[in-house]
C-alpha cells in the first residue's frame, strides 16, 4: 500500500490542459479491477481519512489504496476524467454538478462520506456585530461554493438573497439587501486563509480552514449547521467506473462504522462530521 504525495504544479497544469481538451477520451474505458484503486484527494481531511482506511481496513477488504494528494481541488476532476486516477474524494454534489455542466463530463457520485461546515472567519473582528460597514468579505470564486458562501452570509443576517434564488449557484447579482454595504471579494478557495490579513472576513471551505488550523466551532464568527446540511463530500468516479468493484469496496469502507468513529475521534471540534 502506497501513498503518492502532492503532484508538482507543472505536471498538474499539463494534465488539466490535456483533460479539458480531450474530455471523455480515456474515461470511457473502465479501469481494470485488480484490487488497487488510485484516489485523488485534498490533504485534510480527505487524504487523512483515506490513509486511515489504507492502514487499518484495506487489507481485510483485499484492497490497495494509492492516494494522490492535490493542493488545489480545481485540478482533481480533470485528473479523474482523463483516467490519471480511478476516483476522487473532495467535493460536494453541487460542485460536481457544476463541473459536469461546464465541461460536458459525466463524473458520477458514488457515496457521501462527511460534511465540513462552511464558516466565516476574521482576524480583525470578534463578532458579527462588530463587522464594519463596507467590510470586505472574501468568498470562494467557484459558482457552487460561492453560492454556498452567500447563503451562509444570508443565514447570518448580513445580507438577504432574492426570493426563490437557487443558493447553490447564487451570485452577487442575487443579493437583494446589503445593509452593511459589504464588498464581496471572490478569491480562489485555496488562497482564502491567506486573505484574512487583507480583508475584514472570509468564508473558508472546511478543508482549507483545517489546513490553516481554523476551527468552525472555536474560531468562526458564524458557521453552517451540520443538521440537514446538503453539502456532503462524496467519493466520485467516471460513469464507466461506477460499477468498478474496487471503487465500490472503497465506498463501503468510507461509509463504515470504523471510519465514522475515526472522524468523530479525530475531528473533535465539529470541523468534520460523518454524513450519516
Amino acid at each position: 500500500m502506497s501513498t503518492r504525495r502532492a503532484l508538482a504544479g507543472a505536471s498538474i497544469a499539463a494534465a488539466t490542459a490535456l483533460a479539458l481538451t480531450a474530455c471523455g477520451s480515456d474515461s470511457d474505458e473502465p479501469a481494470e479491477t485488480d484490487g488497487t484503486v488510485t484516489v485523488a484527494a485534498t490533504s485534510v481531511p480527505h487524504a487523512e481519512i483515506l490513509q486511515f482506511i489504507s492502514d487499518e481496513l484495506a487489507a481485510d477488504a483485499d484492497l490497495t489504496i494509492e492516494i494522490e494528494e492535490f493542493s488545489d481541488y480545481a485540478q482533481i476532476n480533470p485528473a479523474t476524467e482523463d483516467g490519471s486516477v480511478t476516483a476522487n474524494y473532495f467535493q460536494t454534489l453541487p460542485y460536481l454538478e457544476e463541473f459536469n455542466e461546464q465541461h460536458g463530463t459525466d463524473l458520477t457520485e458514488i457515496a457521501p462520506v462527511h460534511i465540513e461546515p462552511l464558516a466565516l472567519y476574521s482576524s480583525s473582528v470578534d463578532t458579527l456585530e462588530t463587522l464594519p460597514e463596507g467590510a470586505q468579505v472574501a468568498i470562494p470564486n467557484d459558482a457552487s461554493n460561492g453560492g454556498r458562501a452567500l447563503a451562509l452570509l444570508a443565514d447570518a443576517g448580513l445580507i438577504t438573497l432574492a426570493e426563490g434564488v437557487d443558493v447553490t449557484v447564487a451570485t452577487e447579482d442575487d443579493i437583494a439587501e446589503n445593509p452593511l454595504n459589504l464588498e464581496i471579494v471572490p478569491v480562489e478557495a485555496p488562497q482564502l486563509p491567506r486573505t484574512l490579513e487583507d480583508v475584514d472576513a472570509a468564508v473558508i471551505n472546511g478543508n482549507y480552514a483545517l489546513e490553516a488550523d481554523l476551527s468552525p466551532a472555536e474560531d468562526a464568527l458564524y458557521s453552517e449547521s451540520a443538521e440537514g446540511n446538503p453539502y456532503a463530500n462524496y467519493l466520485v468516479t467516471t460513469a464507466a467506473n461506477a460499477e468498478n468493484e474496487d471503487v465500490l469496496k472503497l465506498a463501503e469502507l468510507l461509509q463504515s462504522d470504523e471510519v465514522k468513529q475515526f472522524i468523530e475521534q479525530t475531528y473533535t471540534d465539529g470541523s468534520v462530521i460523518p454524513a450519516s
